[in-house]
Order: C-alpha cells, then structure tokens, then sequence
C-alpha cells in the first residue's frame, strides 16, 4: 500500500485525534440524532449529504491517492459507508454513475436502508436513463464539468435539455458548476432547474486569465482563499436550493481539525436556511462520517440561530 503523505484528506495532528476519539465514540454508541434537514421537491434532505468522490476514486489531488481511494472502497465498504451514513443522521447520498454505487445501493436497500440518492450525471443515452429511474433517485443533477464545457462552448440548450428530460420522466432537476457566473446566468434563464449543486471551489478556470494573473501555469487544479465566498455570495442570491461541494477544498481546508472547523462554520453561516452541503468522506483514518455529521449538526443549529 502506498505511504500516505500530507496530501490527505485528513491528518493524525493535533486535536484531530481528539475529534475522531469523540466521533467514534458516538457511533459506537448508536448515534441516531437526526440532522437537520431542507426540502428538495417533497423530500425531506439532510443538510450534509453523503458525497461521491472517493468511492470513485476522484481525490483531486495525487493519482496514489486517488487509486488508494477506490481500490479502498470495496464493494462491502461502500455499503457500509451508506448505512454507517443512515446511522449518523445522513439520509442522502449524492453518487455519480457507477456500477459499484448501484449494487451498493440495492444491497443497502434490501438490508433495511431507506438511503435517498441522487445521480450526478450528464448527457447520456436512452439506455442508462432507463437505468437510472429504475433506481429510483429522488433527484438528477447535471455534472458540473459538463455545465461548465457547455457553457465555454456555447451549447447551454444541452443543459436545458437535460433538465426537460428528467421532468419528463418525473425526476427533479438540479444543475451543478464549479463557476458562480454560470449558476447566476442559469437563474436569471429562469429555465427548469429545482435546485444547484454549487462548488465552493472553481476548479475550471479561464487558462489565459490564470496565465495572465501568474505568469505561468500551474501543475493542477489552483484552488484560492476567495473561492468559497464569491460562490456563497451567488448562492445567497438565487432562490432555488443549493448543495454546496467541495467545502474542504479536497482535503485542501481540514489538514487539521481548526480547519475543519472552520469550513464547515464558513458553510453553514454562508449559505441560505433552505440549503444543504454535500461532502465526500474517506474513513480510512478517522471516522469521517461520525465526525462531520457532528460538525454539520453543530454548525446547522448554530446558523439556524443567528
């Protein structure tokens, strides 16, 4: 197994030992305080959803990592990843198009799990849509690199179609982008989107801006400090829901606990009351899942008061 470096996703540094001790101790303990939870159509949502990312092994950091993320999450884990979710409070997961995610979901399901899910996805033919409703998602969001490749090219009435077809086939719609300008242009379009998925973090730039700002290019992704304020500021704005990703920056924002802490307080504080947060969780050092959902309780609650 490959060594793992300071890349990842959480550490065992300072009072991040604390957290998972106490984490821990309140699965071991049954925990099964609901979370908080917002409305998408008739659905009652909990306001941190289970994310996707590492069962697929997208760590957005180094391959090593990635391939440890995916090879990780058997079969076996990645059902009991939905159900140790179920148990914290999590009621929904947010899974792509992956084989491996729709056997677990039916092995959860026949276990006793009420899990909802929603299937990221993009434009895809008859076949996998047929595929998709038979599983019954309560929700279909177009695939954020999708989004943002239509728009740089033009082709935004792939979206919209997009969109037309999940009502058709009674689903809601959401659309997700890494961009603020494009959710702010989706809305003032008024098309029939139900909801966003909004990334905290813009993945996608513009290379000649990036270029022109540094001189240079960078290796991978560029993740920025402001990212997650100029995207709330639009997410505040709209008046459909918004899931929000991507609030750690990809491990970037927890490589101890203060910051943990704080991405999930930013979050909640910068979000509308009718929004919820989805994050990827990779229990292989800490339990990740005990330990955010703790985090959004908190964090939800406290907003809730402000």
């Amino acid at each position: 197994m490959a060594t793992l470096s300071s890349t990842d996703r959480r550490s065992f540094l300072g009072g991040m030992a604390v957290g998972a001790v106490a984490a821990s101790a309140a699965y071991a303990a049954g925990e099964t305080t609901p979370l908080p939870t917002i409305k998408l159509g008739k659905h009652d949502v909990s306001r941190l959803i289970a994310g996707y990312n590492p069962i697929g092994g997208h760590s957005h950091s180094v391959p090593k990592l990635s391939a440890l993320m995916k090879d990780w999450f058997t079969l076996e884990r990645t059902v009991e990843y939905v159900q140790r979710c179920e148990r914290n409070g999590i009621n929904t997961w947010q899974a792509s198009i992956d084989r491996k995610c729709f056997t677990a979901l039916r092995t959860a399901w026949d276990k006793g799990s009420k899990m909802n899910w929603i299937c990221l996805m993009a434009d895809v033919d008859d076949a996998t849509w047929k595929e998709i409703i038979a599983l019954k998602p309560i929700a279909v969001v177009h695939h954020g690199e999708v989004t943002d490749r239509h728009f740089r090219n033009a082709e935004e009435e792939n979206i919209r179609d997009f969109l037309k077809k999940a009502h058709d086939h009674g689903l809601l719609a959401g659309v997700s982008s890494h961009r603020p300008m494009n959710i702010a242009r989706i809305e003032d379009s008024n098309w029939e989107q139900d909801f966003y998925m909004t990334c905290f973090h813009e993945i996608r730039r513009d290379q000649d801006k990036v270029k022109a700002g540094l001189g240079d290019m960078p290796l991978d992704e560029l993740y920025l400090q402001g990212d997650p304020a100029r995207m709330a500021a639009v997410v505040r704005k709209v008046s459909r829901p918004c899931l929000a990703f991507k609030i750690l920056a990809a491990g970037r924002a927890c490589t101890n606990r203060a910051g943990l802490e704080k991405a999930f307080e930013f979050a909640f504080a910068n979000i509308k009351k009718t929004d919820g947060v989805i994050v990827g969780m990779f229990p292989i050092l800490t339990d990740e899942i005990a330990e955010d959902a703790a985090l959004a309780r908190k964090y939800s609650l406290a907003a809730t008061r402000t």
